[in-house]
């Protein structure tokens, strides 16, 4: 594949070139869990609220991998943008060591706080049992998703997210031969229910990391010799850690905030209200696929630019990335909100979860614009190396709640109402926070840039 030099050129064609492949890589990432979230329902409304209850548990354990991912994707791109072929390098089997160490020491620490977390979201009974099976077995294969989040991000820095594109869509089609398989049992494989849905995502990502490290190798970038002279550097550890930490972190605080969710949403709503909250989620995020592309796309055009020192075009990438992102979230909110009962039943039949889940949707509709400010904003700033404030954005979003969702829920007397709401007015909220802050820190990093070269 020809090297994509994203410091010049186009952005609207940039954006389309990286967004498009990436997007499609997501969609297909979203769909394997929309596979995961309709098997699931077959087993029955216990074994999709498990598997609700179980997503931040995961997300909070995979938070280092998501925090890699974005940390070398920024710092890779900043060094070729720089023309640094050996940091890029070097930065690359420094990530290796941090991937293949915490890849095996979490999951063997993992099972001593696992079932305390579940536990603090309400869950109880099948649910309960349905979540820690999928937990379990899907630990294993953690290193995996630390390896693919690692090499997916050094192929996204030189401007190649077609491979995790391939992926992914490879991997949706054998996620939906093997999670029936697993789940019910076929000749001498015996029904695992949601632990089969975990095993099939594990054989997955082995796969996975085997295609990308493949992909990497060939890559325009890539230089064997360079790889090999490179050696273990505590001082790139520390830059990829700092890099890394605050967008983990901010995942991390995510998982936070979908615990908060869904200790009010068990607390108000019962056991179905949560199924219904777990299907609604993924439509959600087919609906928010498009633009996570554009973030992705956002990032490695900014990293690059900034790497080049060329602020005009970190102002242009932001700007553009905005609109796209605003236009197709849009189409998103018209055909979501008079089909939501529709798409719901599509997961579970039951009256209570399709009420539950379309109340959801059409309230959550107001809040679907707001993604995208606050996603492109934290991207342009990881790409100027000012990672923090995803991590201060993500607590104001996930503290919040704690406070917010009783107000209305209880005090008001809102019901689980509250806690839907909640969420709008919490989004809206960090968007103007993230608004400010981005437009001051650009203005300070052109402002140095301009000083420097006098």
């Amino acid at each position: 594949m020809k090297k994509q030099n994203l410091a010049r050129g186009d952005i609207k064609k940039q954006l389309r070139i990286l967004a498009v492949p990436a997007a499609f890589g997501f969609l297909f990432n979203t769909l394997f869990n929309v596979v995961d979230s309709f098997y699931a329902g077959r087993i029955g409304t216990d074994a999709i609220a498990g598997m609700t209850l179980s997503f931040p548990v995961f997300l909070l354990l995979l938070a280092l991998a998501t925090g890699v991912g974005n940390g070398i994707n920024a710092l890779a791109a900043i060094a070729l943008g720089a023309n640094d072929e050996q940091l890029f390098h070097k930065l690359f089997k420094n990530t290796l060591y941090i991937a293949i160490v915490t890849g095996v020491m979490i999951p063997l620490i993992a099972p001593y706080f696992t079932r305390l977390l579940f536990v603090w979201q309400g869950a109880q009974d099948q649910p309960l049992e349905y979540g820690l099976r999928y937990m379990t077995t899907v630990m294993v294969g953690y290193v995996f998703f630390m390896l693919n989040f690692t090499l997916n991000g050094m192929l996204y820095a030189q401007g190649n997210s077609k491979p995790f594109r391939n992926f992914l869509m490879v991997a949706t089609v054998v996620n939906i031969v093997l999670n029936p398989l697993f789940i019910f049992g076929f000749w001498i494989i015996p029904g695992m229910d949601t632990a089969g849905i975990a095993l099939a995502t594990v054989l997955v990502q082995i796969g996975g990391t085997v295609y990308l490290f493949w992909h990497l190798l060939r890559s325009p970038k890539f230089n064997l010799a360079f790889f090999k002279d490179t050696t273990f550097d505590w001082g790139v550890i520390r830059d990829i850690l700092g890099q890394s930490l605050p967008a983990a972190l901010n995942t991390a605080t995510i998982a936070i905030g979908i615990f908060i969710i869904n200790f009010y949403v068990m607390f108000y709503g019962g056991t179905s209200t949560v199924a219904a909250y777990g299907i609604a989620i993924r439509i959600e995020q087919l609906a928010l696929v498009p633009t996570i592309g554009l973030n992705v796309a956002v990032l490695s055009i900014v990293g690059q630019s900034y790497g080049a020192r060329k602020m005009p075009r970190i102002y242009a990438a932001w700007r553009q990335g905005t609109i796209a992102g605003l236009i197709i979230m849009a189409i998103g909110v018209v055909v979501i909100v008079p089909f939501a009962p529709q798409l719901i039943r599509l997961f579970d039949d039951s009256s209570a979860v399709v009420d539950a889940g379309t109340t959801y949707l059409r309230i959550e509709a107001f809040a679907f614009l707001s993604y995208v400010f606050l996603n492109i904003g934290i991207s342009v700033l990881q790409g100027v190396k000012k990672p923090m404030f995803a991590l201060w954005i993500g607590l104001y979003r996930q503290v919040v709640p704690l406070g917010l969702f009783y107000l209305l829920g209880t005090i008001l007397a809102m019901g689980i109402l509250g806690v839907w709401w909640g969420i709008v007015i919490i989004n809206w909220s960090a968007v103007a926070i993230t608004l400010v802050y981005v437009t001051l820190t650009l203005r300070k990093k052109k402002a140095k840039m301009d000083e420097e070269e006098v």
